[in-house]
């Protein structure tokens, strides 16, 4: 029997029993609470389109519930779950290629969000370990982006702190700051390929966060939260604090055009139908660029911290790189009207619906490619998801 078929025996519509899962799959924290992952409540059930299972990274009380990777079916049963140790939580859980194989991968460790610290990991559709991934030159990974590239190396981020002088800017001149990295790494040596740092590229002046009251305090300026690649190989890079994404070039770090924040590349445009923000923006504490091709992108649009958008939403956006002109060509808002204050991203499947994770709202929904809300499941309050996919597992052999 497959280990997929055999969790599914296992599991229920709600919820795994830890102490009926074999150490195997289950992980050796299973038995340390026999709460296991929090129940998922489908609220409107999805269309049967082939496109596969739930990923989500459930995080919440650990009193409550176990944290860890799991995969759902469409209808919310327990497909497998993997408990990870008290006070650890995992993130970016879905399934990617690695030597031309199907693989699951995650991070897992602490701090997500913060200054975190954490290990990348990669397992083969045998549910077992094959490989681990760790940030270089001294730095530790961070949960926001595990990304194995066609040309099978990781794209992974992380944060520093330094001190920074901001007289320049109304500021200290011993501010400690938190900058965020990118690294290119080889899975198979741990050698960095490439690193590309936000303070060496961006001002500080171009954040919308607030200063600390104190300098000792560090300051999290930009926030970076995704590496992605663009449709010709080049980098998107996301960052929160300042509203804006990076086109980054792979090779030379060079930025090569800028969506919003205070210094876009391009004037923003609403398409009929459409509307920016109350600041006049396309999205503001944003998340997960994705290129859909096209000369289209995606963004998970928070518009959390003030008052800009009544809820949160995923926004398509055309770029026209001859005019500079970025227009917002269609969004698929919270269906409860909410305001997700931080993480969530935004999924295009195959067949063009859009599929959502809600990050700090206890949430995940599909939509069709017209806008109608297809399927949507909600976790306990206090429970969060930082992304969900939707992907197949096992692929076809």
């Amino acid at each position: 029997m497959h280990p997929r078929s055999l969790i599914r025996w296992l599991a229920g519509p709600a919820a795994v029993l830890a102490g009926l899962l074999p150490a195997a799959l289950a992980g050796p924290a299973a038995a340390a609470s026999p709460a296991g992952p929090p129940p998922v409540t489908v609220l409107t059930s999805g269309p049967d389109n082939g496109n596969g299972d739930i990923f989500i990274s459930p995080y919440g009380p650990a009193t409550s519930y176990q944290n860890g990777p799991e995969i759902l079916s469409p209808s919310g049963q327990v497909i497998w779950f993997h408990p990870v140790p008290a006070g650890e939580e995992a993130s970016d859980f879905r399934t990617q290629r690695y030597l031309g194989k199907p693989v699951l991968t995650w991070w897992q460790g602490t701090g997500l969000g913060g200054l975190s610290s954490g290990t990348d990991y990669i397992y083969d559709d045998h549910y077992q370990q094959i490989a681990t991934v760790q940030a270089g030159n001294g730095y530790t990974a961070d949960g926001h982006e595990f990304l194995i590239t066609p040309w099978n190396t990781a794209l992974i981020l992380a944060y520093t702190t330094a001190t920074a002088n901001l007289t320049a800017i109304g500021g200290p001149a011993d501010q400690r700051v938190i900058d965020g990295l990118v690294q290119e790494i080889d899975i198979k040596t741990g050698r960095v390929l490439f690193q590309w740092d936000s303070a060496g590229h961006v001002p500080y002046a171009d954040s919308y966060q607030p200063r600390p009251p104190s300098p000792s305090t560090p300051w999290d300026w930009f926030h970076i939260n995704a590496v992605h690649l663009d449709t010709d190989s080049n980098l998107l890079v996301d960052s929160r604090n300042t509203w804006t994404t990076f086109k980054v070039n792979r090779h030379t770090g060079q930025i090569m055009w800028q969506l919003g924040g205070k210094h876009s590349s391009f004037s923003l445009r609403a398409a009929p139908g459409q509307v920016l923000d109350r600041d006049g923006k396309i999205f503001a504490w944003q998340h997960d660029p994705e290129a859909i091709g096209g000369g289209e992108y995606t963004f998970f649009d928070d518009e959390s911290g003030g008052n800009l958008l009544s809820s949160s939403r995923v926004v398509t956006v055309r770029l026209d790189l001859a005019t500079r002109v970025a227009t917002l060509v269609k969004s698929d808002n919270q269906p409860e009207h909410q305001v997700a204050q931080v993480m969530g991203n935004g999924q295009t499947t195959p067949g063009g619906d859009m599929f959502v994770g809600w990050g700090a709202l206890p949430y995940v929904s599909e939509f069709s490619p017209a806008g109608k809300l297809l399927f949507n499941a909600k976790l306990p309050a206090g429970v969060s998801t930082y992304r969900a996919y939707l992907l197949p597992w096992p692929p076809a052999s």
